[in-house]
């Protein structure tokens, strides 16, 4: 037993590495077609696990996350269409101005609670998208702007199908990195704290204000990254889809169904979102929107807590019951 309760906290990252090396693995065995719909799950993955770092952990459901993607991407562009620098370069540099502009606004806004936080949020990727349309001769406006990814004009070679995967795969995993650790730390223990009760937690002697702004931008850093990534595997970008508040939306969904405020919950809701959706618009192409949402709201009403943190909650108390499930968060 004490040999047993030694190796336990091992458990989550030996399973994280093996699950790393099954999806390297899993890339020799799919098809182009698959090969980008996995790719597509992994950059949810690392979205959904960004978002839960402030909205699962802390409680401060940010609305306009998508922000901190459409900046990693527009970053991205102008630096390698402008500057010529390599795309690698650009991934860090969009990674830390998504990090700043996190911190610049997060001093401000993290001073808003509930559905305060989550408005002023969404008006401010508004507000940064409709800078990004107004500046043509930098971002190229409304019409878009292409990178340089072919031709002597390219400064770093495009990745294709098998690139992006590893690329995207690579994001997944640090960002499943960077909340396991978040999760484990004092930080973590701080964020929840925040999230039960900031007062308290305040008056604790947590800095409150500086762990929301640091975590932000963390969670800004991760999503810069993504946003980057996306832009270079799309070559040609445009306002409405790097500012889409689409994006922000699946983020939200994905956690709230695997479980905020938990490492796996991500991971999980996010896998099973895109998946669904895949399956879904492939097999049932006039209605597949109809039948998604239909299946969100259930799987909602069902598991308001999300999957992981129910299977958890039911081996512990050997209630497996959906309708008392459901009374339990609900009446």
């Amino acid at each position: 037993m004490a040999a047993a309760a030694r190796w336990k906290p091992l458990v989550p990252w030996v399973s994280g590495v093996l699950l790393l090396l099954a999806a390297l693995g899993l890339q020799a065995q799919l098809y182009a077609g698959q090969e980008r719909t996995v790719t597509t799950i992994f950059m949810f993955v690392a979205l959904a696990q960004a978002w839960n770092l402030i909205g699962g952990y802390a409680g401060y459901a940010s609305f306009g996350q998508v922000v901190f993607f459409g900046i990693g991407g527009y970053v991205t562009a102008v630096a390698m269409t402008h500057w010529h620098l390599s795309f690698w370069t650009c991934l860090v540099l969009a990674g830390a101005v998504a990090a700043a502009f996190g911190a610049v606004i997060g001093l401000p806004l993290l001073r808003l609670r509930g559905h305060y936080f989550a408005i002023a949020t969404l008006g401010v990727a508004e507000g940064i998208r409709e800078v990004v349309t107004n500046l043509p001769e930098l971002t190229g406006g409304g019409a878009g702007i292409t990178l340089p990814t072919v031709g002597d004009q390219a400064v770093t070679p495009y990745l294709g199908n098998d690139g992006f995967y590893l690329l995207f795969l690579a994001l997944a995993a640090l960002a499943v990195l960077v909340s396991g650790l978040v999760a484990g730390s004092r930080a973590g223990f701080a964020l929840r704290a925040i999230h039960q009760d900031e007062d308290a937690a305040g008056a604790m002697g947590v800095n409150t204000t500086r762990i929301k702004v640091v975590t932000f931008a963390l969670s800004g850093f991760i999503t810069g990254l993504v946003g980057a990534a996306y832009a270079f595997q799309q070559v040609t970008i445009f306002p409405e889809r790097l500012f889409d508040v689409d994006i922000t939306v699946l983020m939200v969904v994905m956690v709230v169904i695997g479980g905020s405020g938990t490492v796996l919950g991500p991971l999980v809701g996010a896998v099973l979102l895109q998946y669904l959706s895949e399956f879904l618009r492939q097999n049932y192409t006039s209605y597949h929107i109809f039948l998604l949402g239909a299946i969100i709201i259930v799987a909602v009403v069902l598991l308001p807590q999300g999957a992981v943190n129910y299977l958890r909650d039911a081996r512990r108390t050997g209630e497996y019951s959906l309708l008392a499930n459901v009374r339990r968060y609900r009446l």
